[in-house]
C-alpha cells in the first residue's frame, strides 16, 4: 500500500519582488505553475498602481524536527542540557498523535515551510508504530506539507552513555526503580526494528511522504543494528536520518568508544553516504567534516536548539567550506519556541555568517542552499529554485509589511535576514495547492487545537507525579554523572 497522490492545482502569482529564481532576485514578477510544476516564472509586465506588494521565496524545508506538539520548557524542560533534557521531555508524551503532529505541522507550515523532517522519537504509547505513523501522515496530508517520517530506533543507553549501575546506586531505591521501569524496557532486536521501519514505509510512503531509516545515535544503538540499517539502507536505496555529536558528552563518548574516529567507523561499516543526514554535528572536528563532505552527506544545524540545551554553537562554517551540504532544522526547539523557521534561518546565518566585514556566504545563497539541502534531507524532489520544471512550493510574504518604513529602495534578501519572520508569511504553496493563505490555514483552527492539546496535559502530566516529584534528585544524579565522565568537577 502506498499514499495517496498528493492534490495537485494550477494557477499564478504575482511577485513585486523573487529571492531564488537561478538568475538571482527579480522584480515584478509572474509565476506560473500546472499540476503541481512550476511551467513559467516571466515578467510581470506593467502593474496598476497600489498593488500589494510580496516577496516570493522558495517554500522552506525544515530538515529536522520531531513534531513537538508544544513548547518543552511549558513542561520544565527550561536550559537543561541534552543529558537531562531528554528524559524530562517524557512529560510531554503526546496525549494524541494526530493532534500533536497537526498542531506542530500547522505552525510549520504558517512560518512558510513547505517540507519537514519528522524524526518521530516520542510515541504516545497508545497505537502501534503503523497505526501512528499513519496517524502523523494524516495529519501532514491535512495540512498540506510534504514530510519525511524517520521512526527513531534505538537499543542502548537509555539513561547515560554507559554502563548506568552508578548513576542508580546514588537514588533512593524506590527512584532508582522508577527510571528502570519508565526508561530501561527491553528493546526490539534490530531485525523487528529495521522491519518495523520498512513496514511503516509499506502505509504511508508516496509523493508526499518519504520513509526513511532513523536511528536515534551512534551512542543509543548497537554496532549490530547500525550495521543492519547500513547494510539494508545500501541494498534499498532508503535515507537515514540520524543525531550525530550534538553535545560535549557525546563527543567523549565517541572518543573513548572509537579510537579510530567515530567517522571512520561510519564509513567503515557503510553507513557514510549520500543517504545519510547528520542532525547537529555540534562537535565535529575539521578533519571528520573533511570527511562527511567526501562522502555527501548532509549536515543539519539547529541554533535555536543548540542554544536552548547549550549544546554549543557549531562550526557550520567551515563545514560549509570544506563542502559540506548544510540545511536548517527547528528540532521542535525553536529559539522562541514557536516553531518558526523563518526566525531559525536568520538566526543560523547572524551567529555563523561571519565577523566584521569578513562574510563566510551571501545571504542569498544561504537561503537558497538551505531549501536545496533541506528538501534532498527530506526527500522531496527539485532544488526548491523558482524556475520552470520544479515543483511549484514557495510562499510569499508580506513585502508591504517587511518593508514597513518604505524610506529608500533596499535589498529584499537584507530585509528578509533582518527582520522577517512568520507574521509576514501570507501564502504557502506546495505542490501547486495554497495550504496557507492570507496567514491562515483554511479549515483549520489552530488556537483551538492547541488549547485542546494543553487541556489534555494537564490530565495527563499527572501520571508522572512521582518522576515530577523526584526530579531534583535525578537532575542532580544525571549532572554528577555527566560531569564526570567528561572530566568535569
Amino acid at each position: 500500500m502506498t499514499g495517496p497522490e498528493p492534490m495537485t492545482h494550477s494557477g499564478e502569482l504575482y511577485a513585486s519582488h523573487t529571492i531564488g529564481e537561478p538568475q538571482g532576485p527579480q522584480k515584478d514578477r509572474r509565476i506560473r505553475w500546472q499540476n503541481g510544476v512550476i511551467t513559467a516564472v516571466e515578467d510581470a509586465g506593467p502593474v496598476a498602481a497600489g498593488v500589494p506588494r510580496t516577496l516570493v521565496i522558495p517554500a522552506l524545508a525544515n530538515a529536522h524536527d520531531h513534531v513537538r506538539p508544544l513548547p518543552m520548557s511549558s513542561f520544565g524542560t527550561a536550559f537543561l542540557p541534552l543529558e537531562a533534557w531528554l528524559p524530562r521531555t517524557i512529560l510531554a508524551t503526546p496525549p494524541d498523535a494526530y493532534k500533536a503532529a497537526l498542531a506542530s505541522l500547522a505552525r510549520a507550515a504558517l512560518s512558510g515551510c513547505g517540507a519537514v523532517m519528522v524524526h518521530y522519537t516520542r510515541p504516545s504509547g497508545k497505537l502501534d508504530p503503523v497505526e501512528e505513523a499513519c496517524e502523523v501522515a494524516r495529519a501532514a496530508r491535512d495540512v498540506g506539507v510534504r514530510i519525511a517520517f524517520a521512526p527513531a530506533i534505538r537499543d542502548r543507553n537509555p539513561l547515560v552513555y554507559g554502563d548506568d549501575t552508578e548513576l542508580l546506586a546514588k537514588l533512593p531505591a524506590s527512584t532508582a526503580a522508577l527510571l528502570r521501569e519508565t526508561f530501561c524496557r527491553p528493546p526490539l532486536s534490530p531485525e523487528r526494528l529495521i522491519e518495523a521501519t520498512e513496514q511503516i514505509a509499506e502505509a504511508i510512503q508516496g509523493p508526499m511522504v518519504d520513509v526513511q531509516f532513523g536511528p536515534a545515535g551512534v551512542q543509543w544503538c548497537s554496532d549490530e543494528l547500525l550495521q543492519a540499517i547500513a547494510q539494508r539502507s545500501a541494498q534499498t536505496g532508503r535515507r537515514v536520518h540520524m543525531h550525530l555529536l550534538e553535545t560535549p558528552y557525546q563527543r567523549r563518548w565517541a572518543d573513548l568508544t572509537f579510537p579510530q574516529g567515530i567517522i571512520s567507523y561510519l564509513k567503515h561499516i557503510g553507513l557514510l553516504s549520500p543517504r545519510l543526514t547528520l542532525a547537529h554535528c555540534v562537535h565535529a572536528r575539521a578533519h571528520e567534516l573533511a570527511m562527511i563532505a567526501d562522502a555527501g552527506c548532509r549536515i543539519v544545524t539547529n541554533s535555536g536548539s543548540n542554544l536552548h540545551l547549550r549544546s554549543g554553537l557549531g562550526p557550520v562554517a567551515d563545514a560549509r567550506r570544506r563542502g559540506c551540504n548544510v540545511a536548517i532544522g527547528v528540532d521542535g526547539q525553536a529559539f522562541d519556541e514557536d516553531d518558526d523557521m523563518i526566525r531559525e534561518i536568520r538566526l543560523a546565518n547572524a551567529l555563523h555568517g561571519g565577523t566584521g566585514f569578513a562574510e563566510n556566504w551571501s545571504r542569498q545563497d544561504f537561503l537558497r542552499q538551505s531549501v536545496a539541502h533541506g528538501r534532498q534531507a527530506i526527500g522531496s524532489p527539485g532544488t526548491g529554485s523558482i524556475a520552470a520544471g520544479e515543483p511549484a512550493d514557495f510562499l510569499a510574504l508580506d513585502y508591504d509589511r517587511l518593508d514597513r518604513d518604505r524610506i529608500m529602495e533596499v535589498e529584499p534578501v537584507d530585509l528578509f535576514f533582518a527582520r522577517a519572520n512568520a507574521r509576514h508569511v501570507l501564502q504557502v504553496i506546495v505542490a501547486g495547492k495554497t495550504i496557507v493563505a492570507q496567514g491562515r490555514l483554511p479549515g483549520m483552527d489552530l488556537d483551538s487545537l492547541e488549547n485542546e492539546l494543553r487541556s489534555s496535559y494537564r490530565q495527563s502530566v499527572r501520571r508522572f507525579e512521582t518522576l515530577r516529584r523526584d526530579w531534583p534528585l535525578i537532575e542532580t544524579a544525571l549532572a554528577e554523572w555527566n560531569q564526570a565522565y567528561i572530566g568535569c568537577c
